[in-house]
């Protein structure tokens, strides 16, 4: 006589192959259905549930030709506990597909793409969902191996404040992801200052956030820190400034320096990646060594790299004006008077700045 084992484990993989042939026969019916409209999300979700599914439907079909295979009650009531579980599981997996299609097929609309903000805020919301499925999950197999639910919840209600303690950062670092999730302050792919640490997000967990520092080390923050830190992000400017001085040396004549002052901001509003509404070039002030013209101008850019170029470019062709109408730039000096002892003055002197003066 054949052992029930055997008729079960046959029987398993008989409704294992009989669903994924079921599932065969039905997919090319059902994408030609959907093909017909005008939407795509319909064929991804075919594509994403089809494997649980056909599992789904042979764990089914053994539960249903339970009543008839000779087994004694006690196996017979595992076999059905068991399948029950498998099948929340299974369902838990169709879930967590059904929330990836979701987050792919809106992430992908004109509006997502055009705001990334949104983009992450999906992506933190996906996998919040997945985790409330967990939780759901586990309270229907709780129950169905036979925990009262009941007094489960009165358990965690006896027992929420020394779990509230001993999950305390873990709450934090959960509320630090929604509030990161809903204020948007930083998003995957930014360049930011968090704190003393300046680097690129790489990703935004539910627990930490990833930083890939200019050093190419990872520095990992809890959300609950962050959510309460000064976050500086650099990828959200829509225009980049250049703020120097320019000193000149003393003996350039007034018409000189108004030739200069004319030619420096011609040449910064004939850039074509200027943001015109602003561009400052002045004479400041009478410095201690040298004339200083302010120059202050925002470009049109929001790439480093390309910033570094306009701005050597700007700098080059101040070079070439200055040198081109006055002497040249100044150079930090300090004039000492030195006195003799009977009251006469020698001529001044010119030191570099770490010249320590002395007198007699």
């Amino acid at each position: 006589m054949t052992e029930p084992w055997v008729v079960i484990a046959a029987l398993v993989i008989g409704a294992f192959i009989g669903g994924r042939l079921l599932v065969a026969l039905l997919r090319p019916v059902i994408v030609r259905a959907v093909r017909r409209s005008p939407w795509q999300w319909d064929d991804l979700v075919i594509g994403a549930v089809a494997t649980p599914i056909s599992i789904l439907i042979a764990l089914q079909a053994l539960r249903g030709a339970l009543p008839w295979l000779a087994i004694d009650p006690r196996g017979a009531a595992l076999i059905a506990s068991t399948t029950g579980v498998a099948t929340s599981v299974l369902v838990m997996w169709i879930c967590f597909r059904l929330v990836d299609v979701v987050v792919s097929v809106v992430g992908s609309r004109p509006w997502a793409l055009e705001r990334p903000a949104s983009r992450s805020l999906l992506s933190i919301t996906g996998r919040v969902v997945k985790v409330l499925v967990v939780i759901f999950a586990a309270i229907v197999v709780l129950a169905q191996l036979g925990v009262s639910i009941a007094s489960l919840v009165a358990g965690l209600g006896i027992g929420g404040l020394a779990l509230a303690l001993a999950a305390q950062k873990t709450v934090e670092n959960l509320f630090g992801t929604m509030s990161i999730a809903v204020d948007q302050p930083l998003r995957e792919g930014d360049f930011v200052r968090v704190g003393e640490h300046l680097g690129t997000i790489e990703a935004i967990g539910l627990r930490s956030t990833r930083i890939r520092t200019l050093d190419r080390t990872v520095v990992t923050v809890p959300n609950g820190q962050l959510a309460d830190q000064r976050v500086e992000s650099y990828t959200a400017r829509d225009r980049m400034r250049l703020a120097c001085i320019i000193r000149l040396q003393y003996g350039t004549r007034v018409a000189q320096v108004r030739r200069v002052l004319d030619e420096l901001e011609a040449a910064l509003r004939e850039h074509p990646k200027i943001w015109p509404d602003t561009v400052v070039v002045r004479f400041q002030a009478f410095g201690p060594s040298s004339l200083d013209i302010e120059v202050m101008a925002w470009f049109q850019t929001r790439d480093w790299g390309e910033f570094q170029l306009i701005r050597q470019d700007v700098l080059l062709r101040f070079m070439d004006i200055v040198e081109t109408h006055t002497a040249g730039f100044a150079l930090p000096t300090q004039t000492l008077h030195i006195i003799d002892g009977d009251g006469a003055t020698r001529p001044a002197l010119a030191d570099p700045p770490d010249t320590s003066a002395s007198s007699s």
